[in-house]
């Protein structure tokens, strides 16, 4: 069923708190201080059934200057304004405040009530008339039912609530978005119950029994009860006045501000990129750095205001801007905010969140300005686009994704798969679901295949560098799972060799100077005429100058002409494999041989003959069975 929230707004004493009394027979000021003082501090709520059926949920909020703040959370989540305007007083300060508010949260639909008529005669009326049609010309409420009642003599209830009624039937039904959010605007506990909070609910669908978060904090609960205006309910949605008892959770815990949501759904900001619109009522220009109150949902948070393009924004303009703020908050990108001057303190301004966790936006910057654009205009496929571009070489994981453009896994799944068919972004995680963009992929890529080759440059007789070596001069590809996709790739797409841990390019050759090829020839004619009793390498490189034996030596292992018998004991390939072909022909005959045997067999010390055996055991030519080796059977 569709649910409607009525918000009050007006100046003070214009009879907000007695119309809703009149209509309801609720007193919405529960206060001792509001029934002295005859002024509403706090939100009030109460609730009209309409002729129609339909149960409209009704939010009264203060109308003095001193508690706008109030107003602003009582405004939060509401789909039909009242503009309340005593018929004595006319269009006063709060109502020109509330209305620029309303129309800052892009409140669409609403009513003008004018309060009072007992008090006036015909004539002040007709002046009022004028004067507020004069005044609402150019608003949201240009052309909105206006409704004259006396909240003392009844005169005028009975069609006000069939406008309403009216009314309610003609607002389209609300978007109940992916994610259940609450913004909190009270806190209280009730004896039996423990905690409870209320609030609008902006989005989604809760249930009894359900986890939630409560953000800024991260503080997990569960939900213990629901109530919807006065009635138990099991499960409430989007639009609704609802009353919320939390498990195991004190009321020290919460305040006014705070956000009840889905489980780990949001993220905790101190910043946030908007669209920001100065009113053209304000009185003076909005300079870079202003402090200013940034209000939120239910919150109110003293912030700093970063102009992104230029140093001062004029009463009636707009921009792109960066609010850093003092205390965290939780939004999502859509959400609608007001700006209030920090002192005197008066709205100035509002707009919507763009981007709802950002990193510090570089000032003046045309990159910056052309994103926040994309996130103001573009299409769906755009942002998310852009938001996985934003997450860089770390990449962006498809819930994240989620959060950040405020759309649910399933909405996201068609633009993600257009993309993903384009290659404009790729997921590199399947695990964690991580996303990249092609332009950071392809750097990335280029980095690992320019270090690759700046390696083999300063090193021509290595083959190739070690995986974790070309990972760690690597800045890009850090993350050990797109290093990991990008060898694969590179590899499948035939660009690079990985043979067991070393990766080179695959046209890479490893080419000797005149010099190191002298060397080898002579390295190779002393290990061929050593035989089976060749010289341990450390007495053989103090022939040769620098690091030239060294560097030959491992040109020639990994050919397999020596090979490595031990450490600092190599063997020329042919002396081995002629060895080898003797000792299986003599264990095919003799079934076994034990080490005296293989040591007459080579014709060497035991220096030899231990590290040879050892070698055939681990190319798993032999086994050892007690003293003795045998064949392993293949």
């Amino acid at each position: 069923m569709k649910q409607i929230v009525l918000g009050t707004a007006g100046h003070i004493d214009h009879g907000k708190t007695s119309l809703i009394k009149a209509l309801t027979g609720i007193e919405t000021d529960r206060l001792k201080e509001e029934k002295e003082r005859g002024i509403t501090i706090e939100l009030g709520f109460a609730y009209l059934r309409l002729p129609g059926g339909k149960l409209l949920g009704i939010v009264d909020v203060p109308g003095h200057e001193k508690f706008v703040k109030n107003m602003v959370a009582g405004a939060t989540g509401i789909d039909l304004v009242a503009l309340v305007i005593a018929a004595d007083e006319g269009v006063m300060p709060q109502t020109r405040e509330h209305l620029e508010i309303c129309e800052l949260l892009k409140i669409k639909h609403g009513i003008v009530v004018l309060t009072k008529i007992d008090m006036v005669d015909e004539d002040w009326l007709d002046l009022v008339r004028e004067d507020v049609s004069e005044y609402l010309s150019d608003g949201f409420l240009d052309g909105a039912p206006v409704v004259e009642v006396s909240s003392v003599t009844g005169e005028g209830l009975e069609g006000l609530i069939e406008i309403l009624d009216k009314l309610v039937e003609e607002i389209p039904e609300r978007d109940i978005g992916h994610l259940f959010r609450l913004p909190i605007d009270r806190v209280f506990t009730m004896k039996g119950f423990g905690t409870v909070i209320t609030g609008t609910s902006v989005s989604g669908t809760i249930g009894t029994g359900d986890e939630v978060t409560i953000y800024p904090q991260g503080i997990s609960s569960k939900i213990r009860g629901l109530h919807v205006h006065n009635k138990e309910v099991n499960m409430a949605q989007a639009g609704l006045r609802t009353a919320v008892n939390l498990q195991g959770i004190e009321k020290m815990m919460l305040q006014r501000g705070n956000i009840l949501a889905t489980k780990d759904s949001l993220r905790p900001t101190y910043m946030a990129d908007v669209v920001l619109d100065h009113l053209p009522s304000a009185p003076r220009k909005l300079k870079n750095r202003a402090k200013v109150r940034f209000h939120s949902g239910t919150s109110e948070v003293i912030s700093t205001l970063v102009l992104l393009d230029r140093d001062e924004l004029n009463p009636g303009e707009t921009c792109f801007a960066q609010i850093r703020l003092d205390a965290p908050t939780a939004v999502l990108k859509g959400d609608r905010y007001v700006l209030r001057s920090y002192s005197p303190v008066q709205a100035i301004g509002g707009g919507e969140i763009l981007n709802p966790l950002p990193s510090k936006k570089k000032r003046f910057s045309d990159v910056v300005l052309s994103q926040l654009e994309i996130l103001h205009t573009g299409d769906e496929k755009e942002v998310l686009e852009l938001f996985v571009s934003l997450g860089r070489f770390e990449g962006v994981a498809e819930p994240d994704l989620s959060f950040l453009a405020n759309m649910s896994k399933k909405k996201l799944a068609e633009p993600l798969k257009a993309l993903k068919a384009q290659k404009r972004i790729t997921q590199f995680d399947k695990e964690r679901s991580l996303l990249i963009h092609a332009d950071f992929l392809d750097k990335a890529k280029d980095e690992v295949l320019e270090t690759i080759a700046g390696y083999h440059k300063n090193f021509p007789l290595k083959t190739g560098l070690i995986k974790e070596e070309l990972r760690s001069r690597t800045t890009g590809s850090r993350n050990p799972k797109l290093f990991n996709y990008i060898i694969k790739r590179l590899s499948q797409d035939g660009i690079i060799v990985q043979e067991k841990e070393i990766v080179r390019l695959k046209e890479h050759r490893v080419t000797l100077a005149q010099d190191q090829e002298k060397a080898r020839q002579k390295i190779e004619n002393i290990y061929a005429k050593g035989g089976l009793q060749p010289p341990y390498f450390k007495d053989l490189k103090e022939d040769f100058s620098g690091n030239t034996a060294i560097d030959v030596l491992g040109v020639m292992v990994k050919e397999g002409l020596l090979l490595k018998i031990k450490e600092d004991l190599y063997f020329h390939r042919r002396a081995v494999e002629e060895l080898e072909k003797r000792l299986i022909d003599f264990l095919k005959k003799h079934g076994e041989i034990t080490t005296p045997q293989f040591k007459e067999m080579t014709g060497t010390s035991r220096k030899y003959t231990i590290p040879l055996i050892e070698y055939f055991d681990l190319s798993q030519i032999t086994v050892r069975v007690g003293d003795s080796r045998v064949l392993r059977k293949k």
